[in-house]
Formats: C-alpha cells, structure tokens, sequence
C-alpha cells in the first residue's frame, strides 16, 4: 500500500513487490497468483485502514453537520498524518485509473462513489435537522467538500506542504457555513 500510494497501483507487480521486500518473485506469485490480485488485495487492505482512520472516527459523530465535520477532519488528519507517503491511497488511484476500464477501475470508482454517497447523506441529515438551508443543493455540497479534501491532500503531497492541511480545514468551514447560512435557528 505504502509503494502504490507513491508509485502507483500499476507500479505495483508482483516482480517490483519481491524487490522491495527482498523475497523471490516465486514467493509473492504463489501468494498473488496475478498483477490484478495484487492490485485488488492492495485495495482491500488500503479500504481496511481507511476505515479505521477516517470512517470509524468520522462515523463516530452525531449525524448531520457534526458527522461532515468528523469525516472531513478525519480525512485531513489521515493525510496530515502521514498514513501513506503518497497522500490518501484512494486520492492517488482517481487519476491513475479515472480513464481506465476493468475491475481496478470499478473498485476505485465504487470506493469514491460510497465515499461521496456518505458526505451527501451526512449532508441531507443536516438538512432534516434543520442545520443546513432545506434548499442546499446536497450533490454540489458534497461536490465541494470532496474537491476541499482531495486539493488539500494533493497539494499538501506535491509541495510537501503541511500548510496546504490548514487550507483545506478553513475550505471545509466554509463550505458547511454556506450552507448552514439560511438554516433556522442559525446565527451569522
């Protein structure tokens, strides 16, 4: 996970993974049998700790506005944190296989669609507490959160710039204040 959070999924084969860990290629192709087995059990494993680092705690909130508050910032910690080199695991597989097609594909585009579906739920359940505007718009709201998080991990990666977190925090804030700004019971 470490390796393909860096180099990428398709980096990843059975020949490099030996290398890197100082075993014979025999060894890793009779656990793997395939490249696309390697790739799928990599996914599986980056899903586990994606649970544990972001869902568990982000899940753990109140639901509505707070939970999009605990799954935003468990987001930004994971990457500020370092959990993978690479950034978020499933942030670097979007461009690596946004064009693609096949199970890899699926599997990335699945993970983001679940990913999304959960902040738009979150979203709705603010709306039905009366936290955000009833006309919030709640696929644009997810849209923007998503675009906040994934910027912030990418440009936190590429300029190895911890501030870039911070950025992504504030853009957070004010997303969910846009949206909470005509919500009953608000105070500006």
């Amino acid at each position: 996970m470490r390796l393909a959070s860096v180099e990428g999924l398709g980096a990843l084969t059975i020949g490099r993974l030996a290398a890197e860990l100082g075993i014979s290629k025999s060894g890793v192709y009779a656990h793997f049998r395939s490249k696309e087995r390697l790739q799928m059990e990599t996914i599986h494993a980056a899903r586990a700790i994606f649970q544990q680092e972001v869902l568990a705690p982000g899940l753990a909130a109140p639901d509505g506005r707070a939970r999009l508050e605990a799954l935003a910032e468990a987001f930004l910690s994971y990457v500020e944190r370092g959990v993978f080199p690479g950034g978020c695991f499933f942030a670097q597989m979007l461009g690596e296989f946004d064009a693609q097609t096949g199970v890899i594909h699926d599997a990335v585009a699945g993970d983001h669609g679940g990913w999304f579906s959960l902040l738009e739920d979150a979203a709705a359940a603010a709306v039905a507490r009366g936290e955000f505007d009833p006309r919030t718009d709640l696929k644009q709201l997810a849209f923007e959160l998503t675009a906040a998080l994934e910027v912030a991990n990418y440009l936190s990666v590429l300029h190895r710039d911890p501030s870039m977190i911070a950025h992504g925090r504030r853009a957070v804030r004010g997303i969910l204040s846009r949206a909470s700004g005509s919500a009953p019971g608000h105070q500006a």
